[in-house]
């Protein structure tokens, strides 16, 4: 990238700095579709805004604001879905956005870290630890990573926080795929459409829909390993 020559000004040389009506529209198209926050997940570049509102663009590696040819090769890629450019829709960045709904949904929901499972069970840490383990282990339990943390989701335990039998088959399959805990998770507690909108959670607990569940997981799991 070449520069103006100012000290310490970073940015590009005039023949290559971005036209602000391009800066300006990209930047307000994707804060009203709600996907900003998706830029870095998606290592795209993102902006930043002046106290006036006004938007840079910047490299999300370098931190170098973008040339002219960079925020128009951005623009195109973020309008290359659907058969209209001016109509189109980041497929990528919506699906992000979803997946930061669903998990912040999960998130809200109930779950155990082993401290709190270990509470509820009047057992020791280093003991629930062990059993937390051996079971995800086996493919028995449901345990989503986060960060450093690692959350047991709460539905797999029954009222005396014993693990729940008839999710076992259902969790096999699933867990042996290796799909995504948070994928699994979602899919576990949510309608699914392969149970007609069922919760599959909640249908396994039923004699009569639990055979349908778990066909369903080991249909899901087929699809998430092929």
């Amino acid at each position: 990238m070449t520069s103006c020559g100012c000290s310490n000004c970073g940015q590009p040389a005039g023949e290559d700095l971005p036209d602000p009506r391009l800066a300006a529209a990209l930047a307000d198209w994707l804060t009203d579709l709600d996907l900003v926050d998706q830029l870095a997940e998606a290592r795209l570049p993102g902006f930043t805004r002046d106290p006036d509102g006004t938007p840079h663009w910047h490299d999300p590696n370098t931190g170098d604001p973008l040339t002219a040819t960079q925020l128009a090769e951005l623009n195109a890629l973020l309008h290359s879905d659907g058969s209209d450019p001016t109509y189109a829709v980041p497929v990528d960045l919506l699906q992000l956005r979803r997946r930061a709904q669903v998990r912040a949904g999960l998130l809200a929901s109930d779950w155990f870290d082993y401290e709190a499972l270990a509470r509820v069970r009047g057992e020791s840490v280093n003991a629930i630890r062990f059993l937390v383990h051996k079971a995800a282990s086996e493919n028995r339990l449901l345990v989503v990573p986060r960060d450093e943390q690692r959350l047991v989701p709460a539905f797999q335990f029954d009222a005396a926080a014993e693990p729940r039998p008839e999710l076992e088959p259902v969790l096999l399959p699933l867990l042996a795929s290796g799909m995504d805990p948070w994928h699994v998770w979602g899919w576990l507690t949510q309608p699914a459409a392969l149970l007609g909108g069922q919760v599959p959670e909640q249908a396994a607990a039923d004699p009569e829909e639990a055979p349908i569940v778990r066909h369903a997981a080991v249909r899901l799991a087929e699809r998430s390993g092929a």
